[in-house]
């Protein structure tokens, strides 16, 4: 089937018991044992496993075509049992311009428990290859990365990963649908599903989708329910139903985000634009080739510094000032000034998250900030 009816149908039918076309929400925390002491149903307590959970992780893993999904209660969470499914003394190789909350996980509470971490430029494949090492066991890629849109060659640094006997990891919460990193020879994939996947931010989730059920995506699974970071059946269910129109939300924010990318890249206020569909852009001719479409995120740099990039954060009206990306309203956000960002991103660049609006009212509100 096509990923359109995929996402509409992926986890769902009609509820048994009432005939009910929307699923409904399993709130109950334990459920009734059998009479010989078994759990007939398959559900024994919400923490290692919940009917709404189930039916998200049977749509997340057809959406990315995977083998297996769990679902957590936050993309950092997802990106932990990663992590932390590996053991002390193994070694990382992690992208330099990697989500300053990712970056924060590994320095600072998975590297003083043991993991050994490397971080190179990922768009570097050579880097990758120096990094490695006879314990390296994972090798962790963000494309687009987060702010400055820098591309991966997924495929070369899977095949280096997998020449060393290492995993492939991909956070692939900017590029859903778009990007599809298990056929491209990753091994899991990452998202915080409070983005694209629910797409109204009113909910906070994450994911790990597996290429194979296999020994390490256990470790992952048991990471889940014993360790306890899984989503609440309400943010399962809200996550679910976000699925069913992604790929048609996915066209819009990207048919936005070239449009106003392009209207950027003219703007004599601008000094530079971050959006791989620009042939200016260093990972252009990466990007089209591994990505159907381009992504509804880019950064752009304004002239004059970061006083100039704060008065055209004031002075927007559609666009919303406001951190988070992946919902159908449009935001934007100095990212250097957020708490924890990388001290290398630039002063001057201003992070958009392109929505669902017109894209004409979304032009104009940039023309007359821009001034």
């Amino acid at each position: 089937m096509k990923i359109e009816t995929i996402a509409v149908h992926a986890g769902r039918g009609a509820d048994a018991s009432t005939g009910a076309v929307s699923a409904p929400i399993h709130l109950s925390t334990t459920f009734e044992r059998g009479a010989e002491g078994d759990y007939p149903q398959g559900y024994v307590y919400s923490r290692s496993n919940n009917p709404n959970r189930t039916a998200l992780e049977g749509a997340l893993a057809a959406i990315e075509g995977g083998e297996a999904a769990a679902a957590f209660s936050s993309g950092l969470a997802a990106t932990a049992a990663v992590f932390q499914a590996l053991r002390p003394g193994d070694h990382v190789v992690l992208s330099g311009d990697t989500y300053h909350g990712t970056a924060k996980l590994v320095g600072e509470l998975l590297a003083p428990w043991g993991l050994a971490v490397d971080v190179v430029d990922m768009a570097m494949p050579d880097e990758v290859k120096r990094a490695i090492r006879d314990e390296t066991k994972l090798v962790w890629v963000e494309t687009p990365s987060n702010p400055q849109l820098k591309i991966t060659d997924i495929a070369a640094i899977a095949k280096i990963g997998r020449d060393a006997g290492a995993l492939c990891a991909c956070d692939n919460t900017w590029a859903p649908l778009i990007q599809r990193p298990l056929e491209l020879g990753a091994d899991l994939v990452v998202h915080s599903t409070t983005k694209y996947f629910g797409g109204h931010s009113d909910v906070t989730g994450g994911a790990v989708i597996a290429k194979s059920a296999d020994a390490f995506f256990e470790r992952v699974r048991t990471i889940q329910t014993t360790a306890g970071a899984v989503p609440s059946p309400f943010d399962c269910w809200l996550v679910h139903r976000g699925i069913q129109t992604l790929p048609w939300r996915m066209r819009a924010h990207c048919a936005n985000a070239e449009r106003i990318a392009d209207f950027l890249a003219a703007h004599s206020a601008v000094e530079i634009v971050n959006y791989p569909s620009l042939t200016s852009h260093r990972g252009h001719e990466i990007a089209a080739r591994q990505m159907s479409a381009f992504g509804g995120m880019l950064s752009f740099g304004v002239r004059g510094g970061r006083e100039a990039a704060m008065r055209v954060a004031a002075r927007v009206k559609v666009f919303t000032r406001a951190t988070s990306l992946g919902g159908v309203e449009s935001l934007i956000e100095h990212r250097a000034s957020i708490p924890g960002e990388d001290p290398r991103t630039p002063q001057n660049l201003l992070r958009l998250s392109i929505g669902l609006e017109n894209a004409d009212d979304l032009l104009a509100d940039l023309a007359q900030a821009l001034g």
